[in-house]
């Protein structure tokens, strides 16, 4: 099983605040476990990017967007992945 160490968040569940960034490196995570190294790379450096070129955040890192939209923002960047940050190999 493979979650994010916040768990599910009950107390925010349903109103659209939460921050996906933890469930979405998870997934990045697992796909590492499994063996689908560069899958994960992509997913890291998208959230990377993600944060580093866009005013797109959560309540929680200082900004006012929903859950949608900074998950959005990510898969964006998965689908775009030539404006993605390169970045040294720093997994084996």
């Amino acid at each position: 099983m493979f979650e994010p160490v916040h768990g599910s968040a009950p107390d925010i569940a349903g109103k659209g605040i939460a921050n996906p960034i933890g469930q979405i490196w998870s997934g990045a995570l697992m796909l590492r476990h499994l063996g689908a190294s560069e899958a994960s790379d992509a997913i890291e450096d998208a959230i990377a990017t993600t944060l580093a070129e866009s005013s797109v955040r959560t309540s929680d890192i200082g900004g006012s967007s929903s859950t949608t939209e900074l998950g959005e923002a990510i898969a964006q960047r998965l689908r775009t992945p030539n404006k993605q940050l390169s970045r040294p190999n720093s997994h084996p």
